[in-house]
Formats: C-alpha cells, sequence, structure tokens
C-alpha cells in the first residue's frame, strides 16, 4: 500500500482557469479583427493589397516573434513572468489599438498584442501541464483549448454585438463617417481591455512552476530543497491512501 496526495482540486481548477485566460485572449485578440476590418480600413484610408495585408497579418508577426522567445525566456525566468508580461501585452495592445490615431501607432500595437498571443500561445498550456496533478493532466490541459474557443466565439459575438447594422449598398465614405467607421470599431478592440487585465492582475496570486523554481536553484550557489513547495504536492489536503 502507497500513500498518494490528495488534492485540493479547487485551488488546482482555480489557478488551471486564471492560466488558461491567456487561451482566451488569444482566441478574441486573434479573430477580432475581422468584424472590425471593414470601418478600420475605412478610417485609415487603406486601398492598397499591402496595406491591407499588413494591417491583418501584423498580429501574426508578432505572434510569431513571441512564440520564438517563449521557451527560451520561460526556462530562463519561468512561465509565471511571461505570462504576466503577455497579460502586459494584451492590456497595453487592446487599448492602443482602440485609440490608434493613425495606421502606424494601430500596427504596432497590433504587433504588440501578437506577441502577447505567442507567448500565451505556448506558455498557457505548458503553465497548467506544469501545475496539474498527473491524474487530471490531460483534462486540465483540455481547459486552454476551450477557452481558445470561447475567446474565439466572445470576439464575434462582441463584433455583432457592437457593430450598428450598415445599410446595403453605402458607400466608403457613408461608412466613414457613420458610428462603426469612427468609433464602432475601436470598441471592438477596447473589449479585449476587462479580461487582459483580469489576466495580468490574477497571474501575480498564482504559484510558479516546479521547473522554474528549480532552474533559478540550479542556477544559484549552495544546496536547496525549497522548490518541492511548488509542486503540486505541496497544494494537497492530506495524504490519502492508494492501492
Amino acid at each position: 500500500m502507497t500513500e498518494r496526495p490528495a488534492f485540493n482540486m479547487r485551488f488546482v481548477w482555480s489557478v488551471t482557469l486564471v492560466s488558461a485566460m491567456g487561451g482566451l485572449l488569444f482566441g478574441y485578440d486573434w479573430v477580432v479583427i475581422g468584424g472590425a476590418k471593414p470601418f478600420y480600413e475605412k478610417f485609415f484610408g487603406l486601398t492598397t493589397p499591402s496595406e491591407i495585408g499588413w494591417a491583418m497579418s501584423s498580429a501574426l508577426v508578432g505572434c510569431l516573434a513571441g512564440a520564438l522567445v517563449s521557451g527560451v525566456l520561460s526556462d530562463r525566468f519561468g512561465r509565471k513572468r511571461l505570462l504576466i508580461l503577455a497579460g502586459l501585452f494584451f492590456t497595453v495592445s487592446a487599448v492602443w489599438t482602440a485609440l490608434a490615431g493613425d495606421f502606424a501607432v494601430f500596427v504596432v500595437f497590433r504587433l504588440v498584442g501578437g506577441v502577447g498571443i505567442g507567448l500565451a500561445s505556448n506558455l498557457s498550456p505548458m503553465y497548467i501541464a506544469e501545475i496539474s496533478p498527473p491524474e487530471v493532466r490531460g483534462r486540465l490541459v483540455s481547459v486552454n483549448q476551450l477557452t481558445i474557443v470561447i475567446g474565439i466565439l466572445a470576439a464575434q459575438v462582441a463584433n455583432w454585438l457592437i457593430a450598428e447594422p450598415v445599410p446595403a449598398g453605402a458607400t466608403a465614405a457613408e461608412i466613414l463617417a457613420s458610428w462603426n467607421g469612427q468609433t464602432g470599431w475601436r470598441w471592438m478592440f477596447g473589449a479585449e481591455t476587462l479580461p487582459a487585465v483580469l489576466f495580468f492582475a490574477l497571474m501575480f496570486l498564482v504559484p510558479d512552476t516546479a521547473s522554474a523554481t528549480s532552474s533559478s536553484i540550479s542556477s544559484s550557489p549552495g544546496p536547496s530543497t525549497s522548490s518541492s513547495r511548488w509542486s503540486p504536492s505541496a497544494w494537497s489536503t492530506a495524504p490519502a491512501a492508494s492501492r
């Protein structure tokens, strides 16, 4: 007969849901631009294929950069710190994309949001896997994929709720002068601010993972055993017998 810890699953689920907010923001930021596209194009006067394509794809360039550096930086600084940084990037991107007065500013902060996507897409499931008890690891990691889909749906619903009906045959000048062309598209991007701020703030409250703690210990002189306190077994309520 061996003993295994009885995990505090309420705590584990809470930490999982906080981390999975990175997936929700990934899905929202990735899709929201589709609904805003007809309106910000008129506002910024985008007419050439290169301008239109760059506006749509700039976040993907940032995503590529974030994904490329996420592994190295998270090994050095820990998953938690990089997810906090992703939350900051999502927040800054949501606010300043919504406030952009010219196309250059719009693109810069879409790039910033893309870096947040790249970080969160790699590190949220990695963080969940590292804090999860082995018995439920697959179930908890799948929550991140669920929140990505929820984020995609939330972006579509937000776009639908925010946009006012566009009359059939409306000209570019009419769309530009409309509420959608001046303000509506800004709210579509800005609606991400609330979940982004929540993700950023709540990530400060969760523990770092054992791998990050072990990495910092191995790079410092002297023996230490403190890393064990961050393992899921440290979150147990009481030992439970198991055959």
